[in-house]
């Protein structure tokens, strides 16, 4: 199993250019979004959104507020994935099914919400910081989860993210913190860029 881990990682890069003929049908978006979510978040927040842009006129807006960036008009679909703020209140739904299951009993799914919303209430910048580290481990997940599909993807932190909310009517607890291209790569894609040294950033303590 690792090899296999290992070989997705490895064999992953930056995708700027797109197989145009080759489209992805919905149930192929949901299912990477069904996989996103296995990501891990505080608390089991998943305080997370995905807006799946895959229709010419949406592709066309998110364009015009990604810089004009072609592969986010070439691309099958480009997930903007958002985190969300102020995530202990809706903490207890969240926990529901783990109390469904038996993996937790629904005293300790209260404790869980309580110091949840003792550790981020009236924490505005603990709250951004908690969705942006959410949204980014989900985006991680759907690109390996891609990956080992046999897709491509592209992440990309260029974009208006007041621009983004704009369009896609996002809430005010709604923080878009990356775009992420997906489709069949074309031509023309550069390989993985070599990695720094591990020796260069790793330290034991």
């Amino acid at each position: 199993m690792y090899d296999t881990i290992k070989s997705l990682i490895e064999s992953r890069v930056s995708t700027n250019y797109y197989d145009t003929s080759r489209p992805l049908s919905d149930d192929e978006i949901v299912d990477l979004v069904r996989m996103a979510t296995c990501a891990p978040s505080a608390y089991n927040f998943q305080n997370w959104k995905f807006i799946a842009v895959r229709t010419a006129e949406a592709k066309a807006r998110l364009t015009a507020v990604a810089y004009g960036q072609q592969n986010v008009a070439d691309a099958p679909v480009t997930f903007i994935v958002c985190g969300t703020l102020a995530a202990y209140e809706q903490l207890s739904t969240a926990l529901q099914p783990s109390v469904d299951a038996g993996y937790i009993d629904p005293s300790v799914r209260e404790g869980m919400v309580n110091q949840a919303r003792a550790s981020y209430l009236d924490k505005p910048l603990l709250q951004r910081d908690e969705a942006v580290r959410s949204a980014s481990l989900a985006a991680m997940t759907l690109m390996l989860a891609a990956q080992g599909k046999g897709l491509s993807t592209g992440p990309m932190s260029g974009f208006d993210p007041h621009g983004v909310a704009r369009e896609f009517g996002l809430g005010e607890d709604e923080v878009p913190v990356i775009l992420v291209t997906v489709g069949y790569a074309a031509q023309g894609n550069r390989p993985q860029k070599p990695r720094r040294p591990v020796d260069d950033v790793i330290e034991f303590a």
